[in-house]
């Protein structure tokens, strides 16, 4: 069913409808518009209504695309980490050494935290929200990108370049990359790329043996 046309007299006031692109599908459209306003007013803060506004559409338009706010919610938390472990995997497969390895991963690793601000920020901020199997495939999804940077550190540690790797260390890398997300600007000048390389230069200050 085609949405019925508004009056401009009744139409909600608040945030702009996202204008329809050809070159954006719908879906995508939602996902980008979702993560905007999840960032900026939280997961349970967000109703539908004000979803299909933002995105143009209405109710039935919109479940037309999704399944629920749940799934949509999921959606924004997987794909990220799904385009990460894409980016990661040939880079830990490849014959660099394994401080070549490190940096590169962080690049690639960076490069989507700064490309996804938004949605990096949902994730982090409302993962807690996902329930049953989409809160465990969310789970299984983020250990495997774990266990990318934990197996560069162990080929460094077992090569004798860095200092022997435990699961905080591996956290507390990733929660520096991942900072990231609540501050970077393209705006100060500075790349993801050369943001990676930076927080890099300091960790492996920290994590290399002398």
């Amino acid at each position: 069913m085609p949405p019925a046309a508004k009056d401009s007299s009744t139409q909600r006031r608040g945030r702009p409808t996202a204008p329809p692109s050809s070159a954006e599908p719908t879906r995508e459209r939602i996902l980008r518009v979702a993560a905007e306003i999840f960032a900026e007013k939280g997961y349970h803060g967000t109703g539908v209504a004000e979803l299909g506004d933002a995105t143009g559409l209405q109710r039935g338009a919109l479940y037309y695309h999704i399944k629920s706010k749940e799934d949509l919610l999921f959606d924004l938390s997987a794909r990220h980490v799904e385009e990460a472990l894409e980016r990661g995997r040939p880079v830990v497969e490849s014959d660099l050494s394994p401080v070549e390895k490190f940096r590169e991963l962080a690049r690639e690793h960076l490069d989507v935290v700064t490309s996804r601000q938004a949605e990096v920020t949902v994730v982090l901020r409302e993962m807690h929200s996902l329930t049953g199997e989409r809160a465990e495939s969310l789970k299984r999804l983020r250990a495997q990108y774990e266990d990318l940077f934990a197996t560069v550190l162990t080929e460094g540690a077992e090569a004798g370049v860095f200092r022997q790797p435990d699961v905080l260390t591996t956290h507390a890398i990733l929660g520096m990359y991942n900072s990231a997300h609540v501050w970077f600007s393209p705006r100060a000048g500075l790349t993801a790329r050369a943001l990676a390389d930076r927080l890099s230069d300091v960790i492996l200050g920290g994590i290399a043996l002398a």
